[in-house]
């Protein structure tokens, strides 16, 4: 710089890209850092839009799955002498299911059995009729719902779901027998519910126990 103040003119020799040509520079390296981002961000998004239909694969396999673990706990019964109801381990399953598949998908394991049922497949204690155990069949679908429901809010919630899913299945099948067997309601709580406590307080607790290694799994498998 002169003391006048005038400017001084630096030879362009000194400096080999112009303005315009190192624009054009930085441009070209920003979208070359780019490219191999959007190419990962594209194939992410790709992938992302096949999760639903992986899911839903899962979920309808897992829902056909418990199905058919209803269906063979159904054939696993003891007969009481006391009461026209078998002891079966139908009443873990269902909560099982619940717990690991969730509220959606639990409820439509349950739906999967009672249609079966309905159109003649021999997977009721009774074979393809209701017959007395109608209550306790309808009982299954909102005791996988309270299991599925709470078990996403913690162990010790999905326990406390569980329970009160077990005593809406025997609240709901001694109503059952009220109605189909005429018994009072004194009477269908002593045959219907009573003698289930203990037995359905083991399976409980096995159901609980194993849910805890089943819910993780599913929920990384789904993604939930």
């Amino acid at each position: 710089m002169s003391s006048g103040g005038a400017s001084v003119r630096f030879p362009t020799s000194h400096f080999p890209l112009s303005t315009s040509a190192l624009s054009y520079a930085i441009i070209a390296a920003i979208m070359t850092d780019r490219r191999p981002t959007s190419t990962a961000a594209l194939a992410a998004d790709h992938s992302l839009a096949l999760v639903p239909a992986r899911v839903w694969a899962l979920r309808l396999a897992g829902a056909v799955g418990a199905a058919g673990l209803m269906a063979a706990a159904a054939h696993l019964r003891v007969p009481l002498p006391f009461t026209p109801v078998p002891v079966t381990l139908q009443t873990g399953v269902a909560l099982l299911a619940g717990a690991t598949l969730g509220p959606v998908t639990g409820v439509a394991a349950m739906a999967i059995y009672l249609a079966a049922g309905w159109a003649g497949l021999p997977v009721f204690t009774t074979g393809a009729s209701l017959g007395l155990t109608a209550g306790y069949l309808l009982g299954f679908l909102p005791a996988a719902f309270l299991a599925g429901l709470l078990s996403r809010r913690g162990w010790l919630a999905m326990v406390a779901g569980m329970v009160l899913g077990d005593a809406l299945i025997l609240l709901l099948g001694a109503a059952g027998l009220c109605v189909l067997a005429g018994l009072s309601p004194v009477q269908a709580l002593a045959a219907g519910a009573v003698p289930f406590l203990f037995g359905d307080a083991l399976k409980l607790g096995a159901a609980a126990a194993v849910a805890r290694l089943t819910v993780p799994a599913w929920r990384r498998l789904t993604r939930e």
